[in-house]
């Protein structure tokens, strides 16, 4: 090597040295680059984007699709039971019916008789829980709930409508009157454990639903004649809220009420039954009787004896392991138990603890369906010339309007509060239903703005709360959920207060952008104190499942409070209430 080569390294060229330190600034610059960018995109890519929302729900509609055609429509994952279909009596078992049942590998049987009203037939008397037959597609909730349930299908409908998706929305809705039809109501959801009870009465307003959208039905004739064929099934559902089981004693009420005893049939095991004689036994003061003094292993004559005082130990296997530290629960207690799946906030501590006095109160939720219900009947007979007929649901309307009105509304409180008909007073604090007359415009302007001036009590910052008590229940404090949001709102809306509305929209909504951000899911149910889809259930039912049907129809209708249109499923701006500027 020459001088001069010598030199070139000392004068201003790399030298090795050099060159090793600038690589190594090089490639840390890079990594802090690369680094830098990755943040970014992880930061982009778990900002709330209503736009992504949008996108899920147009694809969960598929997904929570359910048809005879689809061999996953069919399994049921509450029972451990081999898979049955079950066909109302009327109707015979098709060559079609027949393949699909061998290919999917299930039972295919013919219910005993005919069904004339709800609880015709005693569920735990078939000789195998099935799937009850339905003859157009629906859209489930998601998870376990792999099946139409009565309530969730409202709000359904609303979200199907709203995405125009009217042909899916109908068959919901003609699927809701089979029901009727064959099974004697709107059952909680079409499986054979449901028999014996209902849910929330929301049939006429699917009913409008649909009636509202023109594309719906392929001109006025097919709307007048749909209508005509629907309006009596529509009636005749609403007698089983006037039947003596339903009936809140003599306040002209109605109440929730299953017409089955014992543990529900759905339950694979006592853990559930259990756990309430568990919190019983430790919070003894707030026990209202539920304990029944029992053996683990009764002999006959007690066997006999309990199944009036609790439930039927020789008969089934969940009563008979229901049993903890010398306790069984009471008749009353299950019958409560009953009653509050029916009425779908199961479990909540609102109707005494785990709800198991729900069927002792006239319900302000309730009966403010029941007032719509029987208001959409009087707007459907004068649609179809019935103009008798309507006479008589305007008279049945205002009957309980009064009767909400003398046992539900609280003047000096200035809130509707549920009515414990059986000790004769009112709840011990105001529950989020206190806001249904408003949707059921059941309300005066003078009431509703009474019951607007009280949603401190209820509003988070990530929306609407059941209550104000925390209980460790998923129907109750901080948790929220769409349905109760929407009625909420919705009737917050329909009385002028819209700023409340938007405000309350935009809070849902923006929890729902979070959650579909955290983990790309939208969920049952929400913490509305933290915003998201953060969940931690202590008492009842601990699971947050995805889907979720009602979550997303809610999120439409409540887009269109936002934006006066449902936004589009992609390229849609942020709307004004961002999830920060709601959590502020």
């Amino acid at each position: 090597m020459t001088s001069t080569q010598d030199s070139s390294w000392k004068h201003g060229h790399a030298t090795p040295t050099r060159i090793c330190r600038s690589a190594h600034g090089a490639l840390r610059i890079f990594v802090l680059l690369v680094t830098v960018a990755l943040a970014t995109s992880a930061a982009a890519a778990t900002r709330p984007d209503p736009a992504k929302t949008r996108a899920y729900i147009d694809h969960a509609w598929d997904t929570l699709t359910r048809s005879l055609d689809d061999c996953s429509a069919l399994a049921d994952s509450k029972v451990s039971t081999h898979s049955v279909l079950y066909l109302p009596a009327q109707l015979p078992a098709t060559e079609q019916l027949r393949g699909i049942a061998k290919r999917c590998g299930v039972g295919l049987r013919t219910l005993p008789r005919a069904i004339g009203k709800l609880g015709d037939i005693d569920p735990a008397q078939l000789p195998g829980q099935g799937l009850l037959y339905l003859p157009h597609p629906y859209v489930v909730p998601g998870g376990f709930f792999n099946e139409m349930y009565g309530w969730d299908s409202y709000f359904i409908v609303l979200g199907l409508v709203a995405d125009h998706r009217t042909g899916l929305a109908r068959d919901m809705v003609d699927n809701a009157l089979f029901e009727v039809e064959y099974y004697g109501g709107v059952l909680n959801a079409n499986r054979t454990y449901y028999l014996s009870r209902s849910q929330p009465p929301f049939l006429t307003a699917m009913m409008s639903a649909v009636l509202g959208d023109p594309a719906s039905f392929h001109g006025k004739a097919d709307r007048q004649a749909w209508l005509a064929q629907a309006y009596p099934l529509a009636v005749r559902n609403h007698d089983i809220w006037t039947r003596p089981e339903h009936r809140a004693g003599d306040t002209g009420l109605a109440r929730y009420f299953d017409l089955g005893s014992g543990p529900v049939l759905e339950a694979r095991d006592a853990g559930y039954y259990r756990g309430v004689i568990k919190w019983l036994l430790a919070h003894s003061s707030e026990n209202p009787g539920y304990l029944v003094k029992a053996s683990q292993h009764p002999d006959d004559a007690e066997a006999t004896q309990l199944k009036s005082a609790s439930c039927d130990v020789r008969s089934s296997k969940v009563c008979a392991d229901a049993w903890l530290g010398g306790f069984r629960l009471s008749a009353d207690y299950y019958l409560g138990d009953r009653a509050m799946r029916e009425s779908g906030f199961d479990v909540n501590f609102h109707f005494g603890p785990f709800a198991g006095s729900t069927h002792h109160y006239a319900a302000v939720g309730l009966n403010s369906l029941l007032y719509r219900y029987e208001m959409d009947l009087h707007d459907f007979a004068l649609q179809l010339g019935k103009t008798t007929d309507a006479a008589h649901w305007a008279n049945v309307a205002q009957a309980r309007k009064q009767a909400m009105d003398r046992y539900l509304w609280h003047p000096d409180a200035g809130i509707y509060m549920d009515y414990d008909f059986v000790g004769g007073k009112p709840a011990s604090y105001p529950y989020l239903t206190t806001f249904y007359p408003l949707w059921a415009h059941a309300a005066s302007a003078q009431q509703a703005s009474a019951v607007r001036d009280h949603l401190s009590i209820f509003e988070r910052p990530g929306g609407l709360s059941m209550d104000a008590h925390a209980s460790g229940a998923q129907w109750d404090e901080p948790f929220g959920w769409a349905p109760t949001n929407w009625l909420a709102i919705a009737g917050l809306d329909a009385y002028g207060f819209h700023d409340d509305a938007r405000r309350l929209a935009g809070k849902f909504c923006a929890t729902v952008d979070r959650g579909v951000a955290t983990d790309g899911t939208i969920r049952e149910k929400y913490n509305m104190v933290l915003g998201n889809a953060d969940v931690h259930i202590s008492a009842g039912y601990t699971q947050n499942v995805v889907g979720f049907g009602w979550t997303n129809g809610v999120y439409l209708k409540l887009q269109e409070i936002l934006h006066g249109d449902v936004a589009p499923a992609t390229g849609a701006p942020a709307p004004s209430t961002s999830a920060d500027n709601v959590m502020k």
